[in-house]
């Protein structure tokens, strides 16, 4: 069994600024540094949902997995998620099958529906106590949107193997007028027990994890770390965002900012389920900015309401002369609008979320390399959406045949994508013109995570950029 580190570094929990409430409930594990050469089989780059599942795939099928992350587990965006374990997929299915076909969007749901019965079986199998519960999800219209999405939804759910059926009204919320659609056998979780349960049999079944490892350069077969070589057979880059080499990935997908609230409720008060709406379709985002919520228990006294949305943009919040304050506060006034029970607000974070192209995650070998994986492109499913990586990249690395290959090839090209993606590389163009007319700022502190302005360095303008890790 590998041992931990017992270092204190409160930096290290998180890529935010703010805590979050599953950050706050767990024993955030933490292991040594790398500090030495050495090698594997398997190396994993990424110590969230994603790299995990991966690497307890691997470990369960015997193979010797070492798995590197740069600050604690978990600290990246999947400490940061609201834990929606669900089939229904933000892009919408009807949008799915009109960029990739029927057959295809039958691999997607049945791998989202697959995603759930695996988190599912996989708490039953380790013991893992985690909330896990099966419950069901809503969605309903966005004020702005028309009754035709929801229709065109449910056709296309009947059309892909999703069950789901028109309710007249809006289960669980006051204020809400018309129908909505029930997706049925929806779950929710605490994604960092349910982690922390994986990490235990991974450690105790020949993986090795080192926290606090950067990597800073990948090649075929060959990672530098800490100033040390990882020699592997694969490699899985399981790091949300691609790292630095991996531009074609970078080209293919936008990266948007989520707000989230916690806000306690009375216990037992109300009853559990999933809600999203649908999206304003007025909005200047080509991914819709939309609503959602789920409670969580919390304590013997209360349950907390996690409310998300106000998205816009990575590094594009002044578009909309929006302060972050001002978003929370509008998550706020719309949770207790439809949720009179909302008391105390304990929580306020932030996450990132990378839109693909054309809907669908990257998952697979990285485009040019034979022995280098990626998963990214979670497009606000990155529970599942995490899981399906981990299951799909393990397969891949052990030869076994898995019928998602195709649809999640990070080298595909969806022709039918490429209205959205010519507005999104528009957008971004108009961004770095923005960004280089940007005023100066005197240091590098006064950056918040995934900021960028421009600094003065004696007589030269230096261009700077702090990520959601904080490194510059």
């Amino acid at each position: 069994m590998q041992t931990m580190s017992t270092t204190n570094d409160e930096g290290l929990k998180t890529s935010g600024k703010h805590s979050t409430i599953w950050l706050d409930t767990i024993h955030q594990q933490k292991f040594k540094p790398l500090d030495s050469n050495t090698d594997t089989d398997v190396l994993i780059i990424g110590g969230g949902i994603s790299g995990i599942t991966t690497a307890y795939c691997l470990a369960k099928a015997g193979r010797k997995v070492v798995l590197i992350e740069d600050g604690l587990l978990y600290s990246g965006e999947t400490g940061r998620t609201t834990a929606h374990v669900s089939n229904a997929l933000d892009d919408r299915y009807s949008e799915i099958i009109k960029l990739h076909g029927e057959e295809k969007a039958k691999l997607v749901a049945g791998s989202h529906t697959d995603a759930i019965s695996f988190i599912e079986k996989t708490t039953g199998d380790l013991n893992i106590e985690c909330d896990f519960k099966r419950l069901n999800g809503y969605l309903f219209l966005h004020p702005n949107d028309e009754q035709k999405t929801l229709d065109d939804e449910y056709e296309a759910t009947q059309k892909v193997g999703v069950v789901t059926k028109m309710l007249s009204e809006v289960p669980g919320l006051q204020n809400e007028k018309g129908s909505c659609l029930n997706f049925e056998q929806q779950a929710q979780f605490h994604p960092l027990k349910y982690l922390n349960g994986l990490v235990d049999f991974i450690t105790n079944n020949g993986g090795t994890i080192y926290t606090q490892t950067h990597a800073d350069d990948v090649k075929e077969r060959t990672v530098t770390a800490n100033g040390y070589n990882i020699k592997a057979n694969h490699i899985v880059v399981a790091t949300n965002s691609p790292i630095n080499n991996m531009f074609t990935l970078h080209t293919k997908q936008f990266a948007y900012r989520t707000y989230v609230v916690g806000a306690l409720v009375p216990k037992n008060l109300m009853e559990a389920a999933l809600w999203w709406d649908t999206g304003n379709p007025e909005s200047k985002w080509v991914a819709y900015p939309y609503h959602y919520a789920r409670l969580q228990p919390y304590n013997d006294q209360f349950d907390m309401l996690i409310v998300g949305g106000e998205d816009h943009k990575t590094g594009q919040e002044d578009e909309e002369a929006k302060t972050q304050e001002q978003r929370y506060d509008n998550l706020i006034a719309w949770a207790k609008e439809r949720f009179p029970q909302v008391q105390k607000v304990v929580y306020k974070w932030s996450g990132q979320v990378l839109e693909p192209v054309d809907a669908l995650a990257f998952i697979g070998k990285n485009p040019g390399d034979d022995h280098v994986y990626v998963i990214t492109g979670d497009s606000g499913n990155g529970i599942t959406h995490g899981t399906i990586g981990g299951i799909l990249v393990s397969d891949l690395i052990m030869g076994n045949e898995n019928p998602w290959n195709k649809v999640y090839d990070p080298s595909r090209i969806t022709m039918k994508a490429t209205g959205d993606f010519l507005k999104e590389a528009g957008n971004m163009a108009a961004q770095y013109v923005d960004f280089l007319k940007a005023g100066d700022i005197k240091s590098i502190e006064e950056l918040e995570n995934g900021e960028g302005a421009i600094m003065n360095v004696g007589l030269k303008k230096v261009a700077v950029y702090k990520n959601d890790m904080g490194n510059v």
